[in-house]
Parts: C-alpha cells; structure tokens; sequence
C-alpha cells in the first residue's frame, strides 16, 4: 500500500528513534505491518570497515546509516541501478525496485558478482518495523506525513537537510513544518 513512499516525521511522533527522521516505505501491508528505512541518520561508521568490497559503489557520505531501532546488527542495501536498465527482471538478479530505479540489494552477492549495473548505493543498520495496524494508528495521530519520494531522496549527498528539504517541497502549510524549530520551548 505505502511502498516507495516517504513517511516524514511530525513535531507529534514522540519517539526519539524517529525525531525528524524521514522513512523509505520498503513493504507495506495491513495484515504484515511496514518495513522502512530511515534515511537520514548517518552513522561515523564507514562501510569501508564492515564491508570494505562494497566501498567503490557507495554514496556520499560514505557511512553506514542508522536505518531504524530494529535489529540493528542487519544490514540492508538500497542501490540505484544505471539508467535504462530494464529492471523486470533483476528481482531474480539480487536486486529488488521500491522507488523508480532505486532498489534493495542483496549484499550476499560479491560487487563482482553483480549482474546489474549498479551506479551507487547504501547500506544501512537496522531498520524501521510496524507490526499489523501499528503504523496505521501512527498515521491517524498525525505522528507522520506520508509524500511522495524522489530517487535522490534516497542517496541524498546532505542527509541531515533531507527532513526540512522534503517538507518544503510539499508546499503549504506542510512546507511550514520545515521551520519547526529543534527545541520549540527556546523560541
């Protein structure tokens, strides 16, 4: 239902786990719950430490990203395939789409291995889960917006501007919410 979308964070969300975070949608289902991504947390972990053979292929900056509280000893790839790849097939070629040519990769596979032609990724630790009617709930108390992703959203060479960036581009009194400032009590 909510696949390769965003769900942006409110001032409401109450979890500092999601505090102005901004969350790739992977799969999304009322009887499964969600799975995501939190984009915009970098770690000062490189990828070159845990995984020096994937180095070449990653984005700016080069770190392994916090992609959400749950189980934060997995790691989870998202990769941009180079443009006019026919993409139907690479399900069974180690890569799976969520958002245009932006996709999951499987980091069982060698980088020489790789039967797509890649132009960059990244690799993320842990990652967001709602259980069934979980984020549902969430959304009716208005703790998150739910837009429309761009693929640059997703490789994003300035992360921490990534939350305002997004808001603002909504336009209206969403964009406002970009203005929000980090501690509204010193306003």
């Amino acid at each position: 239902m909510l696949g390769g979308r965003l769900l942006v964070a409110t001032p409401v969300i109450g979890d500092p786990n999601f505090e102005r975070t901004v969350v790739l949608v992977l799969e999304h289902s009322i009887d499964d719950g969600a799975i995501g991504l939190v984009l915009n947390r970098p770690s000062d972990i490189a990828v070159e430490d845990p995984l020096p053979e994937w180095d070449p292929l990653v984005a700016q900056p080069p770190v392994v990203f916090v992609g959400g509280p749950v189980e934060p000893a997995a790691a989870i790839a998202l990769a941009r395939l180079a443009l006019g790849r026919d993409t139907d097939d690479a399900a069974d070629e180690g890569w799976s789409r969520v958002l245009g040519p932006i996709g999951t990769l499987d980091l069982g596979l060698r980088p020489d291995d790789l039967p797509l032609p890649v132009e960059e990724m990244r690799v993320f630790a842990g990652y967001a889960g709602w259980g069934p009617g979980q984020l549902e709930a969430e959304l009716d108390a208005d703790a998150w917006l739910v837009v429309d992703g761009l693929p640059a959203d997703v490789l994003d060479a300035d992360p921490e501007r990534l939350w305002p960036r997004v808001l603002h581009r909504q336009g209206g009194d969403v964009a406002l919410l970009a203005l929000y400032p980090a501690d509204p009590t010193a306003n």
